[in-house]
């Protein structure tokens, strides 16, 4: 084990180089706790503004997590705790966040999907099966829809975008009744795209 310590180092070193983006995360949520719904929602495009003004992602992470935290926490009522926070900011440094079954690897990802997504250019989110692309494009698509950013997933034989009831457009359906059918095209036309590396992938050498 001193081996691995000596060849790897401590994970311990990491987390505490991010624990001040955390602290400030947590800082902000009681000012964006008060803002309404609607006010809440209109952060999207104002971090939207602040990229074009050239403001970076890492700026904007703390606050853009808030959000996305307020915003679960609102739509479904799932609030990422703080080693959530610490495998969102993980994900977007581009590094590997490992995480148990149970340990919300999905809720977790909302974090940097969104923040990604707020540049316009399409965030791809690649897991391993066509259950799970549909799954959690419809399960996490009330936290994205509620954000004005819209989610999509393409599997082997159709392509769904998350389109939430009439009825209740906070209604999260594990069963998928709030994909609607669209084309291929459409759905990776959406802010994030949910699938499996071989629909990417197939699809790429497809249209090369």
């Amino acid at each position: 084990m001193k081996i691995f310590s000596k060849l790897f180092g401590s994970n311990q070193k990491e987390i505490s180089k991010l624990m001040p983006i955390v602290e400030k995360i947590n800082s902000l949520e009681a000012e964006i706790r008060r803002l309404s719904d609607a006010e809440l929602r209109g952060k999207t495009d104002e971090f939207k503004k602040r990229i074009a003004d050239g403001e970076t992602l890492d700026q904007l992470l703390p606050e853009a997590f808030a959000v996305v935290r307020e915003a679960a926490d609102r739509v479904n009522g799932t609030r990422p705790f703080d080693v959530q926070l610490i495998g969102g900011i993980v994900l977007h440094q581009g590094k590997l966040a490992e995480m148990k079954t149970g340990e919300g690897k999905t809720l977790t990802s909302t974090l940097p999907i969104y923040l990604n997504a707020l540049t316009g250019k399409g965030v791809h989110v690649v897991t391993v099966n066509d259950y799970l692309a549909k799954r959690d494009c419809n399960w996490m698509g009330s936290i994205f829809h509620f954000m004005g950013i819209s989610s999509a997933c393409i599997i082997h034989d159709a392509s769904y975008m998350y389109e939430p009831k009439i009825m209740d457009a906070n209604e999260v359906s594990v069963e998928m009744e709030n994909l609607q059918q669209v084309s291929r095209r459409d759905a990776y036309n959406a802010d994030i795209t949910y699938g499996t590396n071989n629909e990417f992938g197939f699809d790429y050498l497809r249209d090369n």
